[in-house]
């Protein structure tokens, strides 16, 4: 079945005029906008987001930007507002209320009350004449050209330059607070993100009784019990102050394969892998699985002033959700 290349032409042309639009917003990015950034770093309470239709779920989306780079946040729908969800909010908080048109009569009605309450109140439209714009303390211009559909109608262009607006405000913010990657892991605890950013290597590592270990003088044979009956496709060797000195994995015992050695009693010490590398118990799972790609290695040891604490191999990385 041929393709309609239209399909395409309409699309990218979707794509340039969007992109036009977020090319104009830079200009927007001016004194209005850092005062809109110091008046969330002031504020003590939460920044409270608000917007109707197509705004609101731009302003879903910005509240949950904001909440998850540090800087406390939630959704309130402006016609719930009304009819009690206003209680939520107080003095010590911010309002982010979002209108392309500035004209929204569910927010417009809140004001009265925000101002009762001593809540300063930023809005986010296209319209820096609109009655929104002229009753907030802080006004950022989200105006744009045209709408990328053709018939100006639905929008489109004007909630891509929203959400551009939003997310300049959370980077912003995030980087004048000094939110680092380890503060946003606690705010994602959950999925493969949290997992890398929150797992450490003791947290996935097999340690105590787990631990393939033998000393020097264990034959061969008796190394690969230890191994089989560790599971670990591998097992460390240490010295009589329980240091490790070396490893032996299933990949030496193909290479001693070759060597024709008899396994029941030559020790260890003579084909084990010298100084093997190994890790620290607080480096990332996910810095250690890097570091297992780029060396080719199936198993790492942990270490604690020399000694053996845990070990690991890349099956735990794939049953922790590492991989």
């Amino acid at each position: 079945m041929p393709v309609n290349q239209d399909f395409c032409l309409w699309g990218q042309q979707v794509v340039k005029t969007e992109i036009e639009a977020l090319q104009e917003l830079t200009q927007y990015i001016n004194d209005d906008f850092a005062n809109a950034c110091q008046l969330i770093i002031n504020c003590t309470g939460k920044v409270v987001v608000m917007g109707m239709g197509k705004s609101g779920h731009i302003a879903r989306k910005i509240a949950a930007t904001l909440a998850s780079t540090g800087t406390p946040a939630f959704f309130v729908h402006p016609g719930e507002a009304s009819h009690g969800d206003l209680g939520m909010i107080t003095a010590d908080d911010v309002v982010l209320s979002i209108s392309n048109s500035g004209a929204s009569s569910e927010i417009l009605t809140l004001y009265p009350v925000m101002e009762r309450i001593g809540v300063p109140v930023i809005s986010m439209t296209g319209n820096p004449t609109s009655s929104m714009a002229k009753l907030s303390q802080v006004h950022l211009c989200i105006a744009v050209s045209k709408e990328a559909c053709p018939l100006g109608l639905a929008p489109t262009s004007s909630t891509t330059a929203t959400l551009a607006m939003g997310d300049a405000l959370a980077v912003a913010l995030l980087q004048a607070k000094g939110f680092t990657a380890d503060d946003f892991a606690l705010s994602h605890p959950g999925g493969a993100l949290g997992r890398k950013l929150l797992l450490r290597v003791l947290d996935v590592a097999h340690t105590g009784k787990q631990l393939p270990l033998v000393t020097p003088d264990t034959t061969i044979s008796h190394a690969l019990l230890e191994v089989s009956n560790k599971g670990l496709g591998m097992t460390g060797v240490v010295n009589d102050d329980g240091e490790l000195i070396g490893l032996f994995t299933d990949g030496d015992l193909r290479r001693t394969l070759d060597h024709k050695l008899d396994f029941h009693h030559t020790p260890i010490s003579q084909v084990m892998t010298n100084d093997p590398v190994t890790l620290d118990g607080n480096l990332l799972a996910a810095s250690a699985l890097k570091l297992m790609e780029e060396r080719n290695i199936n198993g790492l040891f942990i270490l604690e002033d020399g000694k053996p604490i845990g070990a690991l191999n890349m099956l735990d990385m794939l049953k922790a959700g590492v991989v």
